[in-house]
């Protein structure tokens, strides 16, 4: 299981007839962190005439990803010339996590609905090919013990054969972790078994999302 969110944090910048329009992408977890970047953007450029906003929530910690939450405000412009088509450039590059803040200053020429929704569209697809996209893929954490002596080859081994080890520490024993989709643990069992002549099992844990 796996959704697209965005690669960092970033922004780009159009113009329009003198008007310009930012568009800032962040990456959040809920709506009220997606809320909390609008108001600070709105502060930040308080001579700018509209703070327009949309966003995408997915996020999840365990479990499959719901269905998204989905926000826009038009924040004045004309209904539905702003907000709304820059909900569905999100929506058409499939990116979630992610709240798109479009700051515009007035360069004195109305721009007309349909240039507002082409300006507003732009801004967010700018935005987006300056910040990438990054997938987020739901692992299950699994702990594997070993002997010292044979840790360094079992983990060559399994990185080898496309395992992601996560973490490795030291006590008695070696305890490797290492994380894989869920529906992979009998592929797992089977590798470690071969890898190991029996020797070590695995140890399931929790589900978790996990950036690729």
């Amino acid at each position: 299981m796996h959704y697209l969110t965005i690669g960092r944090d970033g922004a780009a910048e159009i113009e329009e007839k003198r008007s310009r329009f930012l568009c800032t992408l962040v990456r959040v977890e809920d709506e009220a962190g997606a809320r909390a970047v609008v108001e600070r953007l709105r502060k930040q450029h308080w001579d700018a005439r509209h703070t327009c906003s949309a966003f995408r929530i997915q996020h999840s910690m365990i479990g499959p990803p719901p269905q998204p939450v989905e926000r826009s405000n038009d924040d004045g412009e004309p209904a539905g010339t702003a907000g709304a088509p820059m909900l569905e450039v999100l929506r058409g590059a499939g990116v979630s996590d992610t709240v798109a803040v479009v700051t515009r200053w007035f360069g004195g020429t109305l721009l007309g609905a349909g240039g507002l929704v082409r300006a507003y569209s732009d801004a967010v697809r700018a935005a987006l090919d300056e910040v990438g996209t990054r997938r987020r893929e739901l692992v299950r954490e699994y702990e594997i013990e070993v002997p010292y002596d044979a840790a360094g080859r079992l983990e060559t081994d399994l990185r080898s054969s496309g395992v992601t080890v996560l973490d490795t520490s030291y006590w008695t024993a070696v305890t490797l972790r290492i994380g894989a989709p869920p529906e992979d643990e009998k592929r797992l069992e089977s590798l470690l078994a071969e890898l190991t002549a029996g020797a070590s099992s695995l140890v399931p844990g929790t589900d978790r999302w996990v950036d690729r």
